[in-house]
């Protein structure tokens, strides 16, 4: 991280690729990462062993073998963005675990292995005690032994923490962490309320732009930055303001950009310029991927992104295989089916309706590929300022 500042823009917590056994296939995760980055029209940053990721449901010794692969492959594609003329990506290792022990154990790998970042989500670790005290006692003293910093985001999210009654990390906890020198930012998957404590925490003790806010979920940009309009946008811009302490989030993470990075990217630049035509049109069309990976089980709903994406990806031909790790909720072949045909529907919607240049490529997954002859090299760098 360059100046002592998070990577804004575009984040991909990356699909793990597993065969039927649960063991990670090298090659499919290469083409997967490749595939995200689409020639530098897709993510910024690739994060690995989040959620998304399924890092609590996949051992150790796989987690380690996906950092080797996935920074070795980063060396491979920032060589060819450099003669590209293209921005490198970044990748941010997720390094919790069950245990403190295990989180120093991924930590320790994430560090010597040259991990641009480490991600790690306090509220998952089993016996996390107090939060900052495991920061002081036994993180900042790791990288006192090893003379060196990891660049550290918290991650905060419900759905993953270890006790129900304490779903977000404590905004205290988050301005005394904001303290350290290492801590850089915060991935939040929360309302806009919640965003808005961690902002102010941050603000307390941060140099601006010191520590950056990454929206988790990723539909709320079309909210967060939609420009005002009339005397109730105004109102709603300032709403929007005063909740996030008059702070705008410098990322999204976006699960469904393993299936559209381009598209992701795309919209992201859209939400950050205020353009409301096509913020409106690509919230529309984003947000149909998810709705088509909700399915009626025993008259509830039962979300299923992660099947969902990697099933996707397998028919596009980007991945060889499709399997969940235990414990993720996997796709019946009925549902298979009403998925594939919704989706081949909204692909069909996404190339009508928006700029060529930002449709994903299944063919990046083979390695980064120049831009079609139909796109002259100055529409292609206008278009990367945009």
């Amino acid at each position: 991280m360059k100046d002592d500042r998070p990577r804004g823009g575009l984040s991909i917590p990356v699909l793990t690729i597993l065969d039927e056994g649960g063991r990670l296939l090298d090659a499919d995760q290469r083409r997967l990462l490749r595939y995200l980055v689409q020639s530098g029209f897709g993510a910024d940053v690739l994060f690995i062993l989040g959620t998304t990721g399924e890092w609590n449901r996949i051992p150790m010794e796989q987690r380690e073998r996906l950092i080797v692969v996935a920074l070795d492959e980063r060396r491979t594609i920032n060589e060819q963005l450099r003669r590209l003329g293209r921005p490198p990506i970044e990748v941010w290792v997720g390094v919790t675990g069950r245990t403190r022990a295990e989180t120093r154990v991924g930590l320790e790998r994430a560090l010597e292995l040259g991990a641009d970042a480490g991600v790690i989500a306090p509220l998952s670790i089993e016996d996390i005690g107090d939060v900052v005290t495991f920061f002081h006692r036994e993180v900042t003293p790791l990288f006192e032994r090893k003379g060196r910093e990891l660049p550290l985001l918290l991650y905060d999210n419900a759905e993953i923490a270890v006790h129900p009654t304490i779903p977000h990390i404590r905004t205290r906890d988050v301005k005394r962490l904001s303290r350290l020198p290492y801590v850089r930012g915060i991935k939040v998957t929360a309302p806009r309320r919640v965003l808005g404590h961690y902002t102010k925490a941050a603000l307390h003790f941060n140099e601006r732009g010191a520590f950056g806010i990454y929206v988790g979920e990723a539909m709320l940009i079309f909210d967060l930055f939609r420009p005002t309009r009339g005397l109730l946008g105004k109102l709603r811009e300032y709403w929007n303001l005063y909740l996030l302490h008059h702070a705008l989030p410098i990322g999204v993470v976006a699960g469904p950009a393993n299936v559209f990075p381009r598209e992701w990217q795309k919209a992201w630049r859209v939400c950050a310029a205020g353009d409301e035509p096509l913020m409106s049109r690509y919230r529309s069309l984003l947000g149909a991927f998810e709705r088509l990976c909700t399915f009626w089980e025993s008259g509830r709903p039962v979300f299923k992104l992660i099947a969902g994406m990697k099933h996707v990806l397998y028919r596009e031909g980007i991945i060889a295989s499709d399997h969940v790790a235990p414990g993720t909720p996997a796709l019946t072949e009925e549902q298979k089916a009403i998925l594939v045909e919704g989706y081949a529907r909204l692909k069909e919607q996404i190339r009508a309706q928006t700029d060529p240049l930002w449709h994903s490529r299944r063919e990046e997954a083979e390695g980064i590929a120049p831009p079609t002859p139909s796109v002259n090299d100055r529409e292609v760098e206008k278009a990367m300022r945009r």
